[in-house]
Parts: C-alpha cells; structure tokens; sequence
C-alpha cells in the first residue's frame, strides 16, 4: 500500500512539473527593439543599429513571439512604432522594450529621442522626444513581466543649445535621471547608473548590449542574477567606469526571460526541422531591417546553410549599391573630372576650312568709301590677282 501511494504521489508531481513547464513554454513573450543612429542636429551614433540588430536577433532565437525591430525612427514613425506595439501586448506574459540611441534628462523627467529632434527650447521635449513615463504605461496589460532596456545613457548633445524657458527647471547634462517604477513587476535597466554616462566601446557593439547578448537570454536563469553578471561584465570591460543600473522589483518566483530549455548559438551543422524554422525567422527579420550591419550581425549568428548563403547575396547587394552611391558622389564634388562623354555625346568637331564648300569670288572696287556690290552674307578678301593683291567679295 505504501509502494502504491508513493507511486502515486511521484506521478502526480510529474504531472504537475510538467503543466508547470508547459504553462511557462505558453507563455506569450513580445519586445519592441528601436536603434537610433542616423541623427540629424546630433552627433551621429555608430553602435545603436548594431545592439539594436544584436538584441533582435537575441530575442528572436529565445522564442519571442514578436520581436518587433525598427531603426533610426523620427519621432512620428517613433509614436507609431510604440502605438502598434501597445496593440501587440494584448495576452502578452512578458514584454520587453529595448532602445538604442541618445537620451536626455529635463526636470527629472527622462526622455528617448528621434533621429530628427531638434530641441531648440527646454519645453520642446514633450513634442520631439518619448518620454520613459509613456514607455512603461504602455507595458502595464503584460502579465507576469514588464523590462525596459535603455542603452542611452551619454551626454545630453542638446543641452549647450537648449533654451531654457523657466529658469528653475534642470536639463541634465550625463546620462539619465534615477527612476522608480510605479508598477509591480517592472524593471528598468540603465547602461550607466543616474548621472553617469555608458561608453560605446571600440567594438561593433557597446559594451552594455555585448553583457546583455551574453547573459540575460540564459535559459532558466533568473533576470536579477542575470543583469548582477551583466554589471560584472562591463564594470571588467570598461576597468570600473560603467555600472550599469536595474531599477524596480520584482516578486520571490525565478523570473527568466527564457524558459529553462536551450537557446542555440551559432549554427555551424546541419539545422533540424526546429532550428531552421529559427533561422528562417531570424532571416525574415534582418530582411525587415535591411542594413548592411543586420546581415552581417545574422552571418555572424548563423554561418552556414541555404539562409547564410541567401544572407551573403543579400549582403554582396548592399555593398554593390554602396559603393556605386560612393562613385557617383565622388564625381559630383568641386574639382573631380567628369567621365568621359561617348561619340554621340561629344560635341562635332570642327570642320577644316580646306573641306569646306567653295565659296563664290567675285572682283570688285574698293575704295575709301567701302567697297561696291557687297550684299548681306557677303565680305570682302584680299586675294592674289597676277602680281598684286586685289580685293574679292565672298559671299556662301
């Protein structure tokens, strides 16, 4: 009897285990991933649209229902692009949105902004940058987990040209101002604590989305833990200049960003069904991207098959029409020669007075007065006539 009740019991736990793990695969995981690079009235960006292609490409392979990823937005495709992704979060466990780009600081207030920004005065903030606030009110409908993700933490570009309207309110100078979510469940990560500024690092990606990329998407591992390893790994990466900083709590339950099962690295042997249903879905995503530095971050994830050699044409592609966009401009600038015209576009030479038609000649009187006999088309020449020289009217 004994034997049969722990039989029981043990079954009974196996079931359980597994409709907990099949309710935490259900799950409906959804990111928004925004790279800012490309602005217009502020130093130009080399690293947003790569972490953003990073963390894409991170999300996508993690299993995320919906990774939606957009680069170097104005401010109306920026609204936008969080309106349609609040549309998305319906049923939505676990949203996650990630930004890239330049932030700024005004009266406490932190803001994300648009690759057109101009931000002559204090006030313009509200109608030419999002602000953090509208970024978590969005999140609230998800269930179990709401993540902002900010890599915008570098000194405020604006703030010498920035008027002020009011002479009591701040503009921040570096980075972004300490928040404190108002609603459970919530965490906001900063690349560099309140106050302080993130390095872009020399390589491809800061220093702050290369942590990310290599701890938070650790299966089963829990997010506090996860960021605890990513401050290690860019304090170690920076030599102790960057901390970055997690504001907000969350419940006593682990709470991963990806279930306890196996998030593939980079692809070097032939794929299963599985596998290359992820590939497929990583490359449909780099195709909605589209740059250069998208399918490059793709061929470094996944190396070899049918979608890598698709990747390098696409690649190949975007390097041909670079460089003919290159060519072209060089010829436009002051002092570079222009290329030769063809035959047909050059202008006719010159006809030789020997191979044009005889004109007529004919003797006449000049004298003082003029020269008699000279009719409109018509001039007159000096000619040799035996031994003089005699004058002549020419005429076609």
């Amino acid at each position: 009897m004994q034997v049969k009740t722990a039989i029981f019991t043990l079954c009974c736990a196996i079931i359980f285990s597994l409709l907990m793990l099949d309710g935490a695969l259900a799950e409906k995981r959804v990111a928004l991933v925004i790279g800012n690079s490309a602005y217009k009235n502020a130093p130009k960006l080399t690293n947003p649209a790569n972490d953003a292609t990073a963390m894409s490409l991170l999300l996508q392979r993690a299993g995320f229902d919906v990774v939606e990823s957009r680069q170097n937005l104005g401010i109306v495709e920026m609204r936008r692009s969080i309106r349609d992704f609040g549309d998305k979060l319906q049923g939505a466990d676990i949203a996650v949105v990630y930004f890239a780009g330049h932030g700024l600081e005004v009266d406490g207030t932190n803001y994300l902004v648009p690759v057109d920004a101009t931000l002559e005065r204090d006030v313009d903030v509200e109608d030419e940058a999002i602000s953090l606030d509208r970024i978590v009110r969005i999140l609230e409908p998800a269930k179990r987990l709401r993540l902002v993700i900010l890599d915008a933490c570098r000194d405020n570009p604006f703030v010498r040209s920035m008027k002020r309207t009011l002479g009591t309110r701040s503009i921040g100078d570096r980075g972004l101002a300490k928040v404190e979510p108002a609603t459970t469940d919530t965490l906001i990560a900063f690349a560099a604590k309140a106050g302080s500024t993130a390095s872009d690092g020399a390589g491809a990606n800061s220093p702050f989305t290369t942590a990310l990329v290599n701890n938070i998407a650790t299966p089963g591992l829990d997010l506090r833990i996860a960021f605890g390893k990513v401050r290690d790994e860019v304090m170690k990466a920076t030599g102790n200049k960057q901390e970055p900083f997690v504001y907000g709590s969350l419940g006593g339950t682990t709470v991963a960003l990806v279930p306890g099962s196996d998030v593939s690295g980079t692809v070097t042997a032939s794929p299963s069904a599985n596998a290359t249903t992820e590939i497929r879905r990583a490359y449909e995503l780099v195709m909605q991207i589209g740059t250069k530095q998208a399918w490059q971050q793709f061929l470094s994830t996944y190396s070899v098959g049918l979608y890598a050699d698709l990747a390098r044409q696409q690649l190949a592609k975007l390097e041909a029409e670079e460089a003919k966009t290159d060519a072209a401009r060089k010829m436009e600038e002051p002092g570079k020669a222009k290329p030769p015209t063809t035959p047909s576009q050059s202008a006719p030479a010159a006809v030789p007075k020997s191979a044009e038609a005889p004109r007529a000649a004919k003797r006449v009187v000049c004298n003082k007065w003029g020269c008699q006999d000279v009719k409109p088309g018509c001039w007159v020449e000096k000619r040799p006539s035996g031994s003089d020289m005699e004058d002549f009217v020419i005429c076609k």
